[in-house]
């Protein structure tokens, strides 16, 4: 990644890699001097097709423009297209080096996602080479946690925005923990004997750091028609069910290595009542709903959930999430509309606001 220009923050990020240990209070004040800092992650991400093919799989997605070169060009796109909420494949990879390298003093598996909103500007193609610029977009602390919204900006190989996400996190500074915890995670924890580095292919800083940030220009691509739908309309519900394997296989599928999506242990040291389903695994499950729905996911040109509570799955046995949803409003002279989204778990509502902007044809 391209490297911070300020002298104090590179002497006191250099500091902290030497294993300097701050109190709360100095994480706090670090991570706030780190606000509107821009960074591009130092080496593109190649979108593969079998890629696009097992972040589907992950999500429950079988929408055939993730799976049918044949079948993705009838709705107008030269190859296949990933799924709306594939950026969570490179954004695993921005987020740790953001808390790794630049935000530190927190551990990545005491970090929860509690927002989540995509701004979609073309769907991601077989072949692209996305490039991601990154940047900590505020800063607050709340009832002893620490809240922190981080801006993704991805580009592709020719210079062409892709999409523009911010995720919104609370994270509590790193703490002692108790040893027989940290003995459970050590023998739970993936072990690799060295680190691979790859080599730097992005080479930043970039102007376009400073300028506005991309503007929407949605397409219908293989839409269903705008005259077809009114207001109020509801979307059939579907039930999506997600086990232990379930989130194994997202992890391993995203590399996200965070313990509390598949031991007990990890979950229950940061008091939640057992293992939770990834908030971009259901909000995967989520998007595959409305994109049944609307025809086409390149369509969805803004997608945002607010994640209230977690999806709660037993070691053995399986959780059920319940998706409806409305059409919220239809906008004649620009044929878009929203539909809202409803997922629970039983009775507990897992998201709060949830919906997603779509261009009709």
């Amino acid at each position: 990644m391209t490297q911070v220009d300020d002298p104090e923050i590179q002497a006191r990020i250099a500091a902290l890699k030497a294993g300097a240990k701050m109190t709360p209070e100095e994480v706090a004040e670090h991570t706030r001097a780190m606000i509107g800092l821009n960074y591009t992650v130092d080496d593109y991400y190649e979108v593969g097709r079998e890629e696009i093919r097992k972040h589907a799989r992950a999500v429950q997605d079988d929408h055939p423009v993730h799976w049918d070169e044949a079948r993705a060009a009838a709705l107008g796109h030269d190859t296949l297209i990933a799924a709306p909420t594939f950026f969570s494949m490179l954004g695993i990879v921005a987020q740790r080096r953001l808390f790794e390298d630049v935000v530190t003093g927190y551990d990545l598996w005491q970090i929860m996602q509690t927002d989540q909103r995509l701004v979609l500007h073309q769907p991601i193609r077989v072949g692209d080479r996305l490039i991601c610029d990154v940047s900590l977009d505020s800063f607050r602390q709340s009832m002893g946690a620490d809240m922190m919204v981080t801006k993704n900006i991805v580009w592709n190989q020719y210079g062409e925005p892709m999409m523009t996400t911010f995720t919104s996190l609370v994270a509590r500074p790193s703490v002692e923990v108790d040893p027989d915890v940290m003995d459970k995670l050590d023998h739970v924890m993936m072990k690799i004997d060295h680190e691979p580095q790859g080599g730097q292919t992005v080479f930043g800083p970039f102007d376009r750091y400073h300028e506005p940030d991309p503007t929407l220009k949605p397409q219908p691509y293989g839409a269903i028609d705008f005259d077809s739908l009114e207001v109020g309309q509801e979307l059939p519900q579907v039930t999506k069910v997600l086990t232990l394997g379930n989130l194994v296989n997202f992890a391993g599928v995203v590399s996200d290595p965070n313990p509390i999506h598949f031991s007990p242990e990890a979950a229950q040291s940061i008091e939640l009542d057992g293992i939770v389903a990834h908030g971009m695994q259901t909000m995967g499950l989520g998007a595959s709903y409305i994109s049944a729905f609307v025809g086409d996911p390149a369509a969805i040109y803004e997608y945002n959930v607010r994640f209230t509570s977690p999806v709660y799955v037993p070691t053995v046995g399986y959780a059920e999430v319940d998706f409806t949803g409305k059409v919220r409003s239809l906008d004649r002279e620009t044929r878009r509309g929203v539909i809202a989204l409803v997922a629970k778990q039983g009775d507990r509502k897992i998201f709060g606001r949830a919906q997603a902007h779509v261009q009709f044809r």
